[in-house]
């Protein structure tokens, strides 16, 4: 049997909360103020969910993405969610998905936690089982509603984060070549959600280090996978790094000597909404016509944990 390496995106969906809150909003109960949110993070609104559920959430955004690509869903062969924030302990988001969605029984569903970096560590996943699937494509969706876990008294991570779900379609291809590079450096201090009875379960966070995690990994992941790729950065048409903050993604671009140009920014929309980051990144591009036939593209997130993500693609 010839096994196809590379991968397609075949289509991309997503869906945020229709309430939004601004930096304005968040002026009125903690001690900020817009100028202070943006000219920081870049950040000027985000999407906080109110009676949805991240299962809802994922569900929009899949369909979505089934939908935009004609998909029959039973050719769909995986179901795989990258969330830090589950809707329960147990079953998985995947799981009750497949049932909503109604994707076949015979299928691995089942969700990961890599953090921010979560989306790009689900599309290796997909890949790798779609090498054992019969079926052609894999479903990858990134999905949070981290507002339920933010302290609202914490103005430097509370400005940050906000809900959001993207889903991506996948296949193998002998016509889009793909290279990855994936990577964790543990740490349970700089970025971390405690998940203990009888303590407040609030994202906590170092952000200078972070940022110094951010800028110094990611321009180390591009450069990891250009290599693979046999590419220079000016051979990229695109590069789609997580929105967690300009002034990460400014440097990176300083790093790589690319032009702010190839970089795509959302996140004054949407804040952080970290798995959900790259894929609903993915989706605006789709919608906007930013994305077209045959364009080189890297993508690579970071986050808790602390994990790095990268992938080329061809689209």
């Amino acid at each position: 049997m010839n096994i196809k390496k590379g991968l397609r995106i075949v289509s991309v969906g997503h869906y945020a909360p229709a309430n939004t809150v601004t930096n304005d909003d968040l002026s009125k109960i903690v001690d900020t103020n817009d100028e202070w949110i943006s000219s920081r993070t870049g950040i000027r609104r985000r999407h906080f969910v109110e009676d949805e559920t991240g299962i809802d959430l994922a569900y929009n955004a899949a369909k979505s993405a089934i939908e935009k690509g004609n998909i029959d869903i039973s050719d769909i062969g995986a179901c795989v969610v990258a969330t830090v924030r589950a809707d329960y302990v147990t079953p998985a988001m995947a799981c009750v998905l497949q049932k909503k969605l109604g994707l076949n029984t015979d299928i691995p569903c089942f969700d990961i936690n890599a953090a921010c970096s979560g989306f790009m560590y689900g599309i290796q996943i997909a890949r790798g089982l779609l090498f054992q699937s019969d079926k052609k494509y894999a479903l990858v969706i990134g999905v949070e509603t981290l507002s339920k876990i933010l302290n609202m008294e914490d103005r430097g991570s509370c400005v940050l984060f906000g809900d959001g779900a993207g889903a991506a379609i996948i296949e193998l291809s002998d016509d889009h070549k793909f290279y990855g590079d994936m990577g964790a450096k543990g740490d349970e201090e700089v970025l971390f959600c405690p998940n203990d009875p009888g303590i407040d379960r609030y994202v906590s966070m170092k952000g200078s280090d972070v940022f110094k995690f951010a800028v110094s990994t990611v321009p180390k992941s591009i450069f990891t996978i250009l290599d693979k790729a046999g590419l220079q950065p000016d051979d990229i048409d695109v590069y789609v790094c997580h929105q967690a903050n300009k002034r990460i993604i400014e440097s990176v671009s300083k790093k790589i000597k690319q032009p702010m140009e190839k970089f795509f920014i959302n996140l004054d929309e949407y804040g952080n909404t970290s798995s959900a980051s790259i894929p609903i990144a993915l989706s605006e591009m789709m919608e906007k016509g930013l994305i077209k036939p045959g364009m080189k593209m890297i993508c690579v997130g970071f986050g808790a944990g602390l994990t790095w993500g990268g992938a080329y693609l061809e689209w």
